[in-house]
């Protein structure tokens, strides 16, 4: 778990990378900057929602690559200029933005539907080539079920409902600590 201290450090770090692309510049963080937690490997989102809390862009990493602190940076800008579901961000919608982050949790294989916990934990299926992401948070805010939860995951794949069904899907779960500003 992060401190609040750490978290509006990350939330700081999320907005200042924008910030700093929209002035025409590269963020540029030193690891000195931050402590050892905010340091260590971890895949982290950011969404952008607009202040009537509609999605303005969501990007992240799934896996462990790189600090928290540049996973975050770079998925916030990943978030706010190249998600291809919308046009990237314009200086004045910036302060009229709220983000929030999700740091991931360790994935771990599914075996059973009934080990999902709608709000606690996020999906990914995969089969063949195509993949789909969804964070802890989105089955709780649209009232999904488990299977709801799945078909929908499977959809952002790219692939039919219920073929998480199929032995050659592949589903995996993880919790994400999530928190906004």
């Amino acid at each position: 778990m992060l401190s609040d201290a750490q978290r509006k450090r990350l939330v700081d770090v999320a907005r200042e990378s924008i910030a700093a692309v929209l002035d025409g510049k590269m963020p540029d963080w030193s690891t000195e900057q931050f402590d050892d937690t905010l340091r260590r490997p971890a895949g982290a989102f950011v969404t952008l929602r607009t202040r009537s809390g509609d999605l303005r862009g969501c990007i992240g990493s799934i896996r462990a690559m790189e600090p928290l602190f540049k996973a975050v940076a770079s998925s916030a800008v990943s978030a706010a200029f190249r998600d291809p579901r919308f046009t990237p961000v314009k200086a004045d919608e910036l302060p009229r933005l709220e983000l929030e982050i999700s740091v991931m949790g360790p994935i771990e294989p599914v075996r059973d539907e009934g080990d999902i916990e709608i709000g606690r934990d996020g999906l990914i299926i995969s089969r063949g080539r195509q993949a789909g992401l969804l964070l802890p948070q989105v089955a709780s805010e649209y009232g999904w079920d488990r299977q709801t939860f799945l078909d929908q995951t499977c959809q952002k794949a790219g692939l039919p409902h219920g073929c998480w069904r199929l032995p050659e899907t592949r589903i995996e779960k993880f919790s994400a600590e999530v928190f906004c500003e």
